[in-house]
Order: C-alpha cells, then structure tokens, then sequence
C-alpha cells in the first residue's frame, strides 16, 4: 500500500469533497482521484461515497480512516524525534467563535507566521454543526468545557460579559435606573433557536423575561448594532474595551463564561497542533487580564 494514496484518502475525508482536498494538497482532482482509486483497489473495498454535494466515508472507509489517523500521528511524531528535528510546518485550522476569533485572535495570527514561517494557519467560524472528529478543523476554541468524543481539553481563558450601549442611544432614550427598566428599551441578543450551545443563552442572568428585539446570530454583530445605537445588549467586555462611545450600564452586574482550548486526541503528538496549543495559551496569559472587567476600565455611566 502506498503512503501517498493514504494521505490523499485522509485529505478527502477530512475535508468532506474532492475540490477542498485537492486545493487544501494542491494538486489536481484528477491526480487526487487516481490516488484514491488506487487505494480502493489496493484494499479492496469501498472507502468513499461520492456525489454532487461532497465525499463522505463508508463504514470501510471509516475504519481505514480511523488506522490511518494513527498511522500519521506515530509517523510524525517519529520523524519529530529523529535528528532532534524541530521543523513546524504545514496547515492548522483554528476553529473558534466569532468574538473571540475575529476580536482577538484574528489580530494575532501574524505571531504564529512569526514563531513558525513554515506554518500556515486557517481561521474559522464554530458553526452548530462543528466536528472536531470529522476534522473540519484540527483545534477549537469552545465556550464550555465539551464532554463527549475523543478529545483533548486545556482551559484557555475566564472572560465576563456585561450590558453596554452607544452614549448616543442614552442620550436619546435616557438611562435604565434598575434592570426592570430595560423592558422598555430596545434590546438586542441572539436569535433563540441559532444559539449553538447553552453557555451563550446569558439573557436571563440579566433579565428574566428578555425579550430580544433586534436578534443577530453573531457576537461582532450584536457589537456593531449596540455601538450603533440600536440598543442595549449583552458584550464581551475585552471586545468593549477603549471604546470610548460605549457605556457599561450596571457596572456590578455581569456573566462569567471561559474558553476551552479542543483538540482530537489522534492529534496528541502531531508537533505542528502542539505548537498552536503551546502559543495559544501563551498569547491568552499574556492577555489575561484583558478579559475580565474589573481591570479594563471601561466606560462607566456618567454620575
């Protein structure tokens, strides 16, 4: 059996369509389909459904899939040992919510081509339907610690939350005295039935009966929208942080949540996915304090 047919197979697999694979390899879908046929035939069986929407595995191709996740994982990190080698290349595909991807970490991506040249690092949203085991990314950032699968966990940071709006929008709605009062201010939040995970259903901890009434999917849009002046809602407050036209209402009120640091456990010794664990976490210590409002001075409500 040829290694090379194996990788390609492993491509597709993970990336759930020929296209994706053949680009994410770069190389053609033709020489990409010649490696898979080869290796169906070498086995044979099987080992991939393909249609029009994408290539998904058979149970065949499930369990080769799951030997030749193991196979790359003791290659690699043998080939890591010999010599002392120490090269860090390759692709690593960060999963992570929005907030926290596109406030924080997309600011900071320049440091892993900084520490790692060689390494190519890809950022993505955390949909609802976010598999780590089907590898549509090789590390996620989760708000709430997961519990099932075979995966790795490392905390990575607390962050607190609180009830902020635009100085223009209190200067034309006046300022809620009490938090019975937001009933009567427009409020924006997630839409209900989007809402991915139960850590991000924080209203009522604020509001028993919150009533959203501009509903956006998405933490950096609830951002924009507040920071417009079409409501009150429910920030983080690192994302919150030096802007001056935004108000933190109730400064003694607010949620705490924390981001977890997933990885797949085939995935333990793979020296390119400890790397981005490693500088993660090293990039979320040095930022530690930038997550929690106590210590970022954000606007308070003027007396």
């Amino acid at each position: 059996m040829n290694w090379d047919d194996l990788r390609y197979f492993l491509a597709v697999a993970r990336e759930g369509q020929m296209l994706g694979a053949a680009r994410r390899l770069g190389v053609s879908q033709a020489l990409l389909s010649r490696h898979l046929g080869a290796l169906e035939e070498a086995v044979g069986a099987r080992l991939l459904d393909r249609t029009t929407r994408g290539s998904t595995l058979t149970e065949d191709g499930a369990a080769l899939f799951a030997t030749a996740e193991r196979v790359e994982t003791e290659m690699l990190a043998g080939l890591s040992r010999i010599g002392g080698r120490e090269d860090v290349a390759g692709t690593v595909r960060i999963g992570a919510p929005d907030g926290f991807g596109s406030a924080f970490l997309a600011p900071r991506l320049g440091r892993f081509r900084e520490a790692y040249p060689d390494l190519r690092v890809q950022l993505v949203p955390v949909p609802s339907s976010f598999s780590l085991s089907e590898r549509e990314a090789d590390i996620a950032i989760m708000v709430g610690r997961p519990d099932k699968g075979r995966l790795r966990v490392r905390k990575l940071a607390d962050y607190t939350l609180g009830l902020y709006a635009a100085r223009a929008y209190l200067d034309r709605h006046g300022q809620p005295d009490r938090l019975g009062d937001l009933k009567s201010h427009s409020l924006v939040g997630y839409v209900d039935d989007l809402i991915y995970t139960p850590e991000l259903n924080y209203t009522a901890e604020f509001l028993r009966d919150w009533q959203s009434d501009i509903a956006i999917s998405t933490a950096i849009g609830q951002f924009e929208a507040v920071r417009a002046g079409v409501g009150i809602g429910i920030l983080h407050d690192f994302m919150a942080a030096g802007y001056s036209d935004l108000v933190r209402l109730f400064p003694d009120q607010s949620v705490s949540r924390t981001y977890w640091i997933v990885w797949h456990e085939n995935f333990c010794v793979a020296r390119r996915v400890k790397a981005v664990i490693d500088l993660l976490d090293e990039m979320a210590r040095d930022a530690r304090g930038s997550f929690a409002a106590d210590v970022l001075g954000v606007a308070r409500p003027a007396p």
